[in-house]
């Protein structure tokens, strides 16, 4: 059933038909209905407002449009599963330019899924999107609360975001798509009330895990443009300055050698940039939309994460081990946060946060060889540049000194081409410049500068 041509015959169209935004108790209710032939979707999301001062009207128009847009994203994950050639979007009006946009977001953050399908397709030909609904006209004000929105997944990045805000304290909120305790604990752990996080709630309906199980297609689809629009519709609504999110330089680095395929496309400076974009063109809301990270390598900010060891022991972004909140020990992304702070976190306190060495891990040679750059695929988690993980195994190999080295890191010492300390020393000077932080976070990210590059 997961031929891909024999799918787009037998389902030509997709439909997105509506949308709402409603008020419950404590809580703003975003359904959605698509269709796919006769399957039926109607996914909800739910945001808890018992916490939350509502500045600008959770159902106005220029809400509302973010809400549609926002159903924009939730379609891909529909349509994947028969991708059809055409997708009839009838509750809205999109321009040519934002059919363009939501176009280009799609075949970008499809194109995983494209690759882990064998699926052979262009922008040009992989959809046309027509809508065929009426625009609301935007009017009226936005009330500005001076917030700063910090999405948090419970992972080393969010942490050091939170940390650099820390002197923006008392404007500063939190952003959760879904509980997990880390997340939680990680708020909990930078010193701030539970009150102070914004929690939303997405549920995928049960009629495509239906027609998953029955070999329709699946894969990854861009989840962090889900975060997008999900936190800028709650910035709006709270009149909120920045939503500040945690994505580092090499988030932009393609997996597979020699094309586009990125996992991480919708944390990429160029998503980013084109959602500030299209926000910005629409709305009179002068929400702005960064990552505090993109000046920074990972192995940059796992330095500054072990510089707070309280941390260590209730962070978590395992993607396997979420539910659970633990770290499986069996995937590449264990593997590579691992790598990435046994230079600097102390090893003993490392090991018990992931209840093993996970370089000892024999097993996960295939995703090590691809970590380090060894093979030609990166491994499809959010992980940094083989440059990266090299730099960190050189600086691992010095700290383990003449000690019995873990199985994977003597494998790398006989595979290795040596990194030399100028090289290393020069990747934690580096800054990127090409970032879109706003002029009164500078001193944050320059003081993180300083502290990384210097060779201690």
């Amino acid at each position: 059933m997961s031929d891909f041509e024999t799918l787009r015959k037998e389902y030509p169209e997709f439909s997105y038909e509506s949308y709402s935004v409603e008020r419950a108790e404590h809580e703003i209710v975003l359904k959605f209905r698509f269709s796919l032939g006769e399957t039926v979707f109607t996914p909800v999301t739910r945001i808890k407002t018992n916490n939350l001062r509502l500045v600008n009207a959770f159902d106005c128009a220029a809400a509302k449009r973010i809400v549609f847009y926002l159903g924009m994203v939730e379609a891909v994950s529909y349509w994947k599963a028969a991708c059809a050639p055409k997708v009839r979007v009838l509750c809205g009006a999109l321009s040519y330019k934002e059919s363009e946009w939501f176009k280009k977001l799609w075949f970008s953050g499809l194109g995983e899924f494209f690759y882990r399908n064998g699926i052979d397709t262009d922008y040009e030909d992989f959809v046309e999107i027509v809508s065929q609904g009426s625009r609301e006209s935007i009017s009226g004000g936005f009330n500005c609360s001076e917030i700063n929105i910090i999405p948090v997944g419970g992972g080393k990045d969010s942490v050091v975001t939170t940390e650099l805000m820390s002197g923006f304290a008392d404007k500063n909120m939190f952003f959760t798509v879904n509980d997990q305790p880390a997340r939680e604990e990680c708020v909990s752990a930078a010193g701030y009330d539970l009150s102070r996080i914004i929690r939303t709630y997405r549920t995928i309906d049960q009629n495509l895990l239906e027609l998953n199980r029955r070999g329709f297609l699946n894969g990854h689809t861009p989840f962090s443009a889900i975060v997008a629009f999900l936190s800028y519709y709650c910035a709006y609504i709270t009149g909120a300055k920045n939503i500040i999110l945690s994505n580092e330089a090499s988030a932009n680095e393609a997996n597979v050698g020699g094309t586009q395929v990125n996992h991480q496309y919708s944390k990429s400076y160029e998503f980013e940039k084109d959602f500030s974009e299209l926000m910005r063109g629409e709305f009179g809301a002068d929400i702005r939309y960064f990552s505090l990270l993109r000046p920074f390598s990972e192995v940059q900010i796992a330095k500054m994460f072990a510089s707070y060891p309280r941390y260590l022991s209730v962070f978590k972004s395992c993607n396997a081990g979420s539910k659970k909140n633990i770290w499986c020990g069996k995937c590449a992304k264990c593997l590579f946060v691992f790598i990435m702070l046994l230079p600097f976190a102390d090893r003993a306190a490392l090991e018990a946060a992931f209840g093993c060495n996970m370089l000892d891990k024999k097993e996960l040679s295939e995703d090590f060889n691809g970590l380090c750059g060894f093979s030609g695929v990166k491994p499809f988690e959010c992980v940094g540049t083989a440059r990266e993980v090299r730099a960190a195994l050189e600086l691992a190999l010095k700290k383990y000194g003449g000690e019995p080295l873990p199985v994977l890191l003597e494998e790398y010492k006989q595979r290795r081409t040596p990194v030399s300390d100028e090289e290393i020393s020069l990747l934690f000077s580096e800054f990127n410049e090409i970032n879109g932080i706003p002029a009164e976070f500078d001193s944050a990210v320059r003081g993180m500068h300083k502290y990384v590059s210097a060779n201690d």
